[in-house]
């Protein structure tokens, strides 16, 4: 049993063929995934999602690229959207550093207030950190959002900066890049971060394991980032699959 712990199905790119990649999941014992908010449009799909199909639960967010759109009135609908059955967590949200679709100070700001209703919902928070680790963590630190639940998701900092996070009581979720030949400092995270505090995510249809890196990706290859720990940690898949899906049941709330 696997939890995909951050896949868009949303995604366009999964019009044409959406059923077939849950029967597709659901056929490789992915039993639970989380579909994340990009922007409001994508926050109410992702609850559309969640009430449609059992194994899916929702979370809602203004990512980071979309920061500048961001007005009180989109905050006030978004907290509605939070009370819906079935929505695990506000995400994914957070700073990205290497697009700047965004100005930067109005990335931070969206992601204090994004914060502050994770806070007043008592939901967990979904991160995006691209070259911003400083920002991230020290916004995080000042908004006390340590207190209702954190996971980096697809983290791509070092093992130091890993450690740092779960001594804050923070979860770190790895994707599809742990797989890939150029993954040292990837592996090094795996290595050295206790696997009970670790997910495993596609971020699908984006960041495709080997070996169908190229390719769209999609919830079934989850299982390959699972493989892949349970090689660098020395353990089957049976344990890395068992002890993720109970970390991200926690996490979210899923019983």
């Amino acid at each position: 049993m696997l939890f995909d712990s951050h896949a868009h199905l949303d995604d366009s790119k999964f019009d044409k063929d959406r059923e077939k990649i849950l029967e597709n999941a659901k056929a490789n014992d992915i039993s639970y995934m989380v579909n994340p908010g990009a922007d409001f449009e994508s926050s109410v799909r992702s609850i559309e999602l969640a009430s449609k199909y059992e194994m899916i639960y929702a979370a809602v967010g203004i990512h980071p690229h979309d920061a500048e759109d961001v007005d009180d009135v989109t905050l006030a609908l978004l907290k509605g959207l939070a009370k819906k059955p079935k929505v695990v967590a506000i995400g994914e949200i957070g700073l990205d550093y290497y697009y700047d679709h965004s100005p930067r100070d109005i990335q931070r700001e969206i992601f204090r207030k994004q914060i502050a209703l994770a806070k007043e919902v008592n939901l967990p928070i979904i991160i995006h950190d691209r070259e911003a680790n400083d920002d991230v963590m020290s916004i995080l630190k000042e908004e006390k959002a340590f207190d209702t639940g954190v996971v980096l998701h697809c983290f791509s900092g070092s093992a130091e900066l890993a450690r740092q996070y779960i001594k804050l009581g923070a979860y770190i979720s790895i994707a599809g890049p742990v797989t890939f030949k150029n993954a040292r400092k990837t592996v090094e995270v795996v290595e050295r971060i206790p696997l009970e505090y670790l997910f495993v995510e596609t971020d699908s249809p984006y960041l495709t394991p080997v070996p169908f890196r190229g390719k769209r990706n999609e919830m079934a290859n989850v299982r390959y980032v699972a493989e892949k720990i349970a090689e660098i940690k020395g353990l089957s898949l049976e344990e890395v699959a068992h002890q993720t899906t109970e970390n991200a049941k926690k996490f979210f709330g899923i019983k």
